[in-house]
């Protein structure tokens, strides 16, 4: 199958397609304490559209998949739709991103499904501030969640950390996970999107920033070959069992090498996720378009994706209704 690349000669072969906009938490930078309106279950693509759209995405070229949300484990019929998105020849990769709460629950179906890679959202391992950052969360099952990863077989593990001045991480801790317990931790860069997003500069924390502090625990060597899909730096302490990773969507921005599209929930093709621009790909398939007929929309959109991020960042939705 040939290389899907765009206008500006970049390899496009990561979907990262979100399933729903609904959520279990409600982390402050991601929506209002209030919560968000939910899309009516009409609006939200079916999960044979679902699989429609993967079809051509892969048939167009793309070979890579995440499932976000909102939170992806409480869409009804996720394993089943793990097993039927695997089956899709020509997929190479199958990942899922997740707050890790519902893991338990679901990492030893979703395995034998056949997903391979997981991604979990933590940003603090203080129980206090964990409750107060994601408006009543438990510390406690998010990390049995990690257990449950781990325990299936699920590997990579990746921790995915959005540091913030405000939250006062303990950002040490973070890197002795990897010490202890064979995951990744990455840590992202906050930056300003969504409408729920108070970003200021005062709560950015460059990356640069973030591993000078790091390296008070130890040498941090560079660690070559990377088991990952995106722009991240991985690096290795000594001794440690994982990796630690560094993501700069703000000091150093990775434009150059983008690689995915994205699906939202409500079905919107977006080529970018600081872009406020999306394509309407649901009333295209409930107007009865085809496998083929979505090859040729997916290809034609993806010439619109730009060369740079734009000035402003996204506002017209959350970021739980982007999808993470």
């Amino acid at each position: 199958m040939a290389d899907l690349v765009d206008n500006h000669n970049r390899k496009i072969d990561y979907l990262r397609l979100s399933i729903t906009d609904r959520c279990n938490l409600r982390c402050i930078y991601c929506m209002p304490a209030e919560g968000v309106d939910w899309r009516p279950h009409d609006e939200i693509l079916t999960l044979e559209e679902i699989e429609l759209v993967a079809r051509a995405a892969i048939g167009a070229g793309l070979s890579k998949i995440r499932l976000t949300g909102g939170e992806p484990l409480v869409r009804k019929g996720i394993v089943g739709l793990v097993r039927s998105l695997v089956a899709i020849e020509g997929l190479k990769g199958m990942a899922l991103t997740t707050n890790g709460i519902l893991l338990p629950r679901y990492a030893e179906d979703l395995a034998e499904a056949g997903l391979k890679r997981v991604n979990i959202s933590l940003d603090s391992l203080d129980e206090t501030a964990y409750a107060e950052l994601t408006r009543g969360g438990k510390l406690s099952e998010a990390l049995d969640g990690i257990r449950a990863a781990l325990e299936a077989g699920l590997t990579p593990v990746k921790i995915n950390c959005v540091v913030a001045r405000s939250l006062n991480q303990d950002l040490e801790a973070f890197a002795r996970l990897t010490v202890d317990m064979p995951v990744d931790v990455r840590f992202i860069e906050y930056m300003p999107v969504g409408t729920c997003n108070q970003w200021s500069g005062d709560d950015y924390v460059a990356c640069e920033e973030i591993k000078s502090r790091l390296e008070e625990l130890g040498p941090l060597e560079p660690v070559e070959s990377a088991r990952g899909w995106g722009p991240a730096r991985y690096f290795r302490l000594e001794g440690a069992r994982g990796n630690i990773g560094f993501i700069t969507p703000q000091s150093s921005h990775f434009c150059a090498t983008c690689n995915r599209l994205r699906l939202t929930a409500d079905g919107r093709l977006k080529t970018c996720l600081f872009s406020d621009d999306e394509v309407d790909i649901r009333s295209v398939i409930r107007a009865g378009a085809g496998e083929e007929e979505l090859k040729a929309l997916i290809v034609k959109t993806l010439a619109t994706k730009p060369q740079e991020r734009p000035q402003e960042a996204a506002k017209s939705r959350s970021m739980s209704q982007i999808g993470g």
